[in-house]
């Protein structure tokens, strides 16, 4: 086996994997570490997949037992088959770590399991079980290690009742009822998980709004719509400790009165976000250095301070998203290339695969107001939609903020159906800075989704809604 290459990416997550892919495809002699059997890293295993996986089969079950008979569909004596439902999600993960298998193979990457630390900047031991550990040289590397679960310092994770999104995905068998400690982003579509297919859940958020990242009017709606979907939402609620008990879990917690609550369920699922994943690297082995939140410090060109090791995805700052980590990957191989690659932080887009979606790119109204720039607004309801209303699929709105002046599109901020895909337009719009008129004055397909982002172009240009 070789031991001495151009390019050493560690993590074959979606930034790892799309690294190694460019630095192959670039000419330069490359591998992949990855300690796990399988490659793909959180997001193919246990992370965007395998939930995604589980939202569509969830999203099927839910519209059988509440929408079909309104679109004359009987399905008397409906049931879900928990184990296929789980089964098939794990099908899926399958195929997508396959295809990554093969994209190694057709690009002669090599692919090395095992736990890689560093030496030194120059060189890495791989240490897998039984084996002697492997040294690896390279001129450069790529750390791309992601992130793991986090927890609270007083909840004790044990992967059998109080569990992460990690066990959730694949339990044995339907929970009765469940409770979420997070409304971030993966309690919600936890939540939305489990609650469709018949589990009671409990949502436990600190913050006062769900999805506190995002747009304040997403979090209300997004609320709201899982309220009646019979999800239970305590807000500025603070988790105080949460104890297995053998057959179930109490979780006990605090009101903003400070009045001390309890809820016993048969699962507490934590999900209070992420930490990267830096143990065991060997780190104190070269001048790498990690800032308060134990991220590695990279600069903009994302080197680390050993100017050869360059570091990518959820183990530096900035948001823990899969399609982050890909351009990250793609942006160090070309930089150490001799390229110079272009990424807009402020242009990556978040997505919540609840149903109806929530997508959001660019600046919100409390950023601008903090900032104090002058913005303006158009919100469009998809229940003015006529394909939304054709679909009965009617929740939710568009919202453009765009700058007064000259129409900039300063933020798009969308719940409602296929809001994941149709950010993609708004982003393409403000990356090559088109203006909030010249975006609505383009055609848009009748009756499509889509036409609710032109509405909304319109009402920020200060102009009135045509009305679809």
């Amino acid at each position: 086996m070789e031991t001495n290459f151009d390019i050493v990416v560690i993590g074959s997550g979606p930034g790892g994997y799309v690294a190694a892919i460019r630095a192959a495809q670039l000419g330069y002699k490359t591998a992949l570490v990855e300690k796990y059997n399988a490659l793909g890293g959180t997001c193919t295993n246990v992370g965007c997949i395998p939930t995604k996986a589980l939202l569509d089969s969830s999203e099927h079950f839910y519209d059988a037992k509440t929408k079909f008979k309104s679109h004359g569909i009987e399905s008397d004596n409906l049931k879900l088959n928990f184990a296929e439902f789980i089964n098939r999600k794990t099908k899926v993960v399958e195929q997508n770590t396959a295809g990554i298998n093969y994209l190694m193979n057709k690009n002669k990457i090599q692919v090395i399991e095992g736990t890689a630390s560093f030496v030194n900047n120059k060189e890495i031991t791989v240490r897998k079980n039984g084996t002697e550990d492997q040294k690896i040289t390279a001129t450069y590397f790529i750390v791309a290690t992601g992130s793991k679960p986090a927890s609270l310092p007083n909840i004790s994770i044990d992967k059998k009742r109080i569990i992460t999104s990690t066990e959730a995905l694949s339990l044995q068998e339907q929970p009765k009822n469940m409770t979420i400690i997070g409304g971030g982003v993966i309690g919600v579509e936890m939540a939305s998980i489990y609650a469709r297919i018949g589990t009671k859940v409990t949502i436990i958020e600190y913050a006062d709004s769900l999805i506190p990242t995002m747009d304040k009017e997403l979090g209300k709606e997004l609320k709201k719509i899982l309220t009646k979907k019979g999800i239970d939402i305590l807000l500025s609620h603070n988790v105080q400790s949460v104890l297995n008990n053998g057959e179930n879990t109490t979780v006990k917690f605090t009101d903003k009165n400070n009045t001390t609550l309890e809820i016993t369920t048969d699962y507490c699922l934590v999900a209070v976000g992420r930490k990267p994943y830096t143990e065991g690297l060997g780190l104190e082995n070269t001048a790498i250095k990690l800032d308060e939140k134990g991220r590695i410090i990279t600069n903009k060109k994302l080197q680390t301070s050993e100017e050869n090791i360059y570091a990518i995805g959820d183990v530096i700052s900035g948001p823990m998203l899969a399609h982050k980590a890909e351009e990250e990957g793609v942006f160090a191989v070309e930089t150490i290339n001799g390229q110079k690659p272009h990424m807009n932080y402020n242009l990556i887009p978040s997505v919540v695969y609840t149903w109806p979606e929530v997508a959001s790119v660019g600046y919100t109204e409390d950023e601008l107001k903090r900032e104090n720039k002058p913005y303006r607004t158009g919100k469009f309801p998809f229940s003015a939609s006529g394909r939304a209303r054709a679909a009965m699929e009617s929740e939710g709105f568009v919202k453009v903020i765009s700058e007064p002046k000259y129409g900039e599109i300063l933020g798009i901020h969308i719940i409602g159906p296929r809001a994941a895909d149709l950010i993609a337009q708004g982003v393409i719009g403000m990356e090559y800075e088109v203006t909030d008129e010249d975006m609505f004055r383009i055609s848009y397909a009748h009756p499509t989704y889509s036409e609710a982002l032109k509405e909304a172009y319109l009402l920020a240009s200060g102009q009135g809604a045509l009305n679809i």
